[in-house]
């Protein structure tokens, strides 16, 4: 395997990228990072601390001074990502609250360009599987792989509630339906590096797949 190798997976909401691209880097022996936990510890962080989710500059200060990403292949995550000095979980990212707010702060400039820095560098440290929305777009545009992983509306809500049931958090499925729609909307909508599949990506459709499914149509990509 080469020392620099860079998997790309793309894909929208609850697709399933972020369990593909954890066990692939497992698999692989790699490091791992989930570039949409990193936009929602700035979200929780901007929750935690009353930062007005419209003041982009706020957000990037925030995100400068109180959010820090440690590569850490033993973490449950695979990474871990603080605020201040606190240890952000997957319930405290994966929270209503900060899904209710996640794209209006990813949507802006100056934060994704702050967010992208630090992706790039934690890349450059050597081979990385790196999951999200423009990592094949427009973080790692030179990925040696590049995978955009989608799923019905229906799959990914399914699999978002049985992620919430998990957590005690009780939601409807119509009411997931509408978050899922609208964070398409977002993503897709947004006039900086809107969610979109890299000309050279392979397109895998997951809905009826298992993760090791999918990590097994990557490996076989990879040879």
């Amino acid at each position: 395997m080469p020392a620099d190798l860079q998997i790309a997976i793309d894909g929208p909401a609850a697709s399933g990228k972020t369990t593909v691209a954890r066990l692939l880097a497992q698999r692989l022996g790699v490091v791992y990072v989930d570039t949409g936990a990193m936009y929602r510890a700035l979200a929780h962080a901007a929750l935690q601390t009353q930062t007005d989710v419209d003041n982009e500059n706020a957000l990037v200060r925030l995100f400068d001074q109180q959010i820090r990403v440690s590569l850490d292949r033993e973490a449950q995550l695979g990474f871990r990502v603080f605020w201040k000095e606190k240890e952000l979980g997957q319930d405290e990212l994966d929270s209503p609250v900060v899904t209710a707010v996640v794209s209006i702060v990813a949507a802006h400039p100056l934060v994704r360009e702050a967010m992208v820095r630090e992706q790039r560098r934690i890349a450059a440290e050597g081979s990385v599987v790196m999951a999200g929305r423009d990592i094949g777009t427009v973080v790692l545009p030179k990925a040696s792989c590049k995978i955009f992983l989608t799923a019905s509306v229906a799959a990914r809500v399914q699999r978002r509630r049985v992620q919430l049931d998990n957590s005690g958090v009780d939601v409807s499925a119509h009411e997931l339906t509408q978050e899922i729609e609208e964070r398409d909307r977002l993503d897709e909508t947004r006039k900086i590096s809107p969610l979109a599949k890299a000309s050279d990506a392979h397109v895998i459709d997951s809905s009826t797949l298992t993760a090791d499914q999918v990590v097994g149509e990557i490996c076989a990509l990879l040879g």
